[in-house]
C-alpha cells in the first residue's frame, strides 16, 4: 500500500463516540496526524480544537477537521457517524437510519483511491460493516466491523470482577452479533490456561450455569445498562478503538473478535459477524478456527440467521 500514510488516520463522525475514539487515538501516540470529519464541520472544528489544546502533554501531533479530500493516505479510517441507540432501542433498531447514513459516506470513502484499512464502528455494526464492504468494493480483508472486541472486554471484566483476579489473566470471546443475539464462546473460556469451571471452583464458585448465565446476560444487557443512565456509551468502544488501530499500525497480528465478512465457516455465509481474527497491517490476515460445542455453534448460526434476516429487509 504504498499510497498510505501509517502516521495517518481519519475519524468520520464526530459524535460521542467520535470524539472518544479520536481523544483515545491521541493519547495512543500511534499517529502523527488525525483528521476529522462531520457533516457538521463546527462541530468537527470544536473537537479538533479542544483535543489539540492538551498536545502539550501529548505527543506531538495535527489534528484538524476536514473533508474526504483529506482522507486518501490514510492508514485507517474509523467510521463512527450514524444516529445514536436511544433508551429502549436495540441496535437493529437503527439499521434503516444508519445504512442511509452509509449510503452518502461509504461511496465518498471509495472515490478517493483509498487504499488503508476501513474500520466500521457505527451500529449495528454487522449489518453496516457488510453495507460498507458492498458499497465500497474494497477486499474484504481491508473493511471490518469494531465487533465483539467490546463484548469480549466487557466479558472479561466482569470475570475478572467474580473471581478477584486481573482481567487481563482472562482468555474469553463473545462471538456472533454485537448485539441481542452474541454468544459467551464458555467452552474456550479460560484463566491462564485454567479452564473456566476449575478455576472458579478454585475460587469457591460452584454454580456453574447460574453464574455462566447471569454474567453473559449482564455483558448482553451492559450498553442498555450505560444507556439508561447516562444516554450513550462512549469510553469502552473508544479504547477498542484504540486496540483496534494499535493492531493495525504495528501490525501485531493480534487475535481480536472483530466483525467480518464470513465465507463458511461453521455454515456460516455471505453476513458479516465476529469471529476471532488477526489483525495485523493489511487487516484481516485469517480467522482463527475457535473450537466450539454444538450448542454454541448452532446459537452462532441463529446469530448469523438474524442478521441475514435484517440484511433481507434492507
Amino acid at each position: 500500500m504504498k499510497n498510505v500514510n501509517n502516521r495517518k488516520v481519519a475519524v468520520v463522525g464526530c459524535g460521542f463516540v467520535g470524539s472518544s475514539s479520536a481523544f483515545a487515538l491521541m493519547e495512543s501516540g500511534l499517529f502523527s496526524e488525525m483528521v476529522l470529519i462531520d457533516y457538521d464541520m463546527n462541530k468537527a472544528e470544536g473537537e479538533a480544537l479542544d483535543i489539540s489544546h492538551g498536545l502539550p502533554f501529548a505527543k506531538p501531533m495535527q489534528i484538524y477537521a476536514g473533508t474526504y479530500d483529506d482522507i486518501a493516505d490514510c492508514a485507517i479510517v474509523v467510521v463512527t457517524a450514524g444516529a445514536g441507540q436511544k433508551p429502549g432501542e436495540t441496535r437493529l433498531d437503527l439499521v434503516n437510519k444508519n445504512v442511509a447514513i452509509y449510503k452518502s459516506i461509504i461511496p465518498e470513502i471509495a472515490k478517493r483511491n483509498f487504499e488503508g484499512i476501513l474500520l466500521i464502528v457505527s451500529n449495528p455494526v454487522d449489518i453496516l460493516t457488510y453495507t460498507a464492504v458492498k458499497l465500497s468494493g474494497f477486499p474484504e480483508n481491508r473493511v471490518f466491523g469494531s465487533g465483539t472486541v467490546l463484548d469480549s472486554a466487557r466479558l472479561k471484566y466482569r470475570l475478572g470482577e467474580h473471581l478477584g483476579v486481573d482481567s487481563r489473566s482472562v482468555h474469553a470471546f463473545i462471538l456472533g452479533e454485537h448485539g441481542d443475539s452474541e454468544i459467551a464462546a464458555w467452552s474456550t473460556v479460560n484463566v491462564s490456561g485454567v479452564p473456566i469451571n476449575t478455576f472458579c471452583e478454585l475460587r469457591g464458585h460452584f454454580d456453574h450455569e447460574n453464574n455462566m448465565r447471569k454474567i453473559a446476560e449482564d455483558v448482553k444487557n451492559s450498553a442498555y445498562e450505560i444507556i439508561e443512565k447516562k444516554r450513550a456509551t462512549y469510553y469502552g468502544i473508544a479504547m477498542s478503538v484504540r486496540r483496534i488501530c494499535e493492531a493495525i499500525i504495528l501490525d501485531q497480528k493480534s487475535i481480536l473478535p472483530v466483525s467480518s465478512m464470513q465465507h463458511g465457516m461453521y455454515g456460516i455465509d455471505g453476513v458479516a459477524l465476529s469471529m476471532p481474527c488477526i489483525v495485523g497491517n493489511t487487516g484481516v490476515e485469517g480467522q482463527v478456527p475457535i473450537s466450539l460445542n454444538d450448542e454454541e455453534i448452532a446459537k452462532l448460526q441463529e446469530s448469523a440467521k438474524a442478521l441475514k434476516d435484517v440484511i433481507a429487509s434492507i
